[in-house]
């Protein structure tokens, strides 16, 4: 049998199934069930449902009531749900909007959002020219040297963004890329000023990029969009407009998803870009 570790995959797999099990049973009743009650809908056996209960609970995926002891969804599973449908919702209104970027400026244009301290291309048009910056959905980069992920970092609540210092290292990539915390907020700072962001070939040698925060209906940033291209076309003289392009563009998504710029501050607390 193939394992993972000391533990069976097997078994893995049929924890994982009885844990799914569970939340589904949770879902189609109509009131909040006991574990006895669990048990018995899923023929479990009354100490695996109390342990797949306490692991459930533990990480706020149910909640038990303290006066019944019995069980009912928990808020972090509109957590991961509201993000999938904002996820799903930004790729619908992003690509079109993607695509007229591409033919407005010929460069690759990319929506990211941020993933544990990194941002993952979720939805990507590519450019027309023969030399063009690699694409891939799925592909990670990080958060201080790419213009999607500075442009992520501008917009971010204070404690999110203390959080990113506290816990990320700024690792260099090129010799410009901004590697202390101080020199990072600085740049956040014209950020929050221009509205956009610019990566001057601080990942990579050669690549330049501009970018802005996407934000939902809360006015809380879920992504960005970015335009990236070689430097030898990006050239300085460029960002002006190439940031005015990009700063539309993302503001129609993020109007698309019920954005008001002008009934809402930033997270930051200040006026939002």
């Amino acid at each position: 049998m193939a394992t993972g570790g000391t533990v069976p995959l097997l078994y893995r797999v049929q924890v994982l199934d009885r844990t799914v099990g569970i939340l589904q049973a949770l879902a189609d009743s109509h009131t909040d069930l006991g574990p006895a009650e669990i048990a018995q809908r899923l023929s479990l056996h009354k100490s695996t449902t109390h342990r797949l209960l306490a692991s459930l609970e533990r990480y706020g995926y149910i909640h038990r009531q303290p006066t019944t002891g019995k069980y009912g969804l928990g808020l972090k599973l509109f957590e991961l749900g509201s993000r999938a449908v904002a996820r799903l919702s930004l790729h619908g209104y992003a690509q079109p909007l993607l695509e007229e970027l591409v033919a407005e400026t010929a460069e690759t244009a990319h929506l990211a959002v941020m993933d544990r301290g990194q941002m993952v291309s979720v939805v990507i048009a590519e450019s027309p020219w023969t030399v063009r910056t690699p694409a891939t959905v799925g592909r990670r980069t990080p958060m201080h040297c790419t213009a999607v992920g500075k442009a992520m970092l501008a917009t971010l609540p204070e404690p999110a963004l203390h959080a990113f210092f506290e816990h990320y290292a700024l690792q260099a990539y090129t010799r410009k890329t901004l590697t202390t915390p101080l020199a990072l907020a600085c740049d956040l700072d014209k950020i929050r000023k221009r509205g956009y962001a610019v990566d001057d070939e601080e990942m990579e040698d050669g690549l330049r990029c501009v970018g802005a925060a996407v934000r939902n209906h809360s006015g809380n940033p879920i992504g960005s969009i970015s335009i990236v291209g070689p430097a030898f076309r990006i050239g300085r003289s460029r960002f002006t407009a190439l940031g005015r392009v990009v700063v539309t563009a993302a503001g129609r998504v993020s109007a698309s998803l019920g954005y008001d710029p002008t009934r809402q501050t930033s997270c930051t607390g200040r006026p939002a870009v």
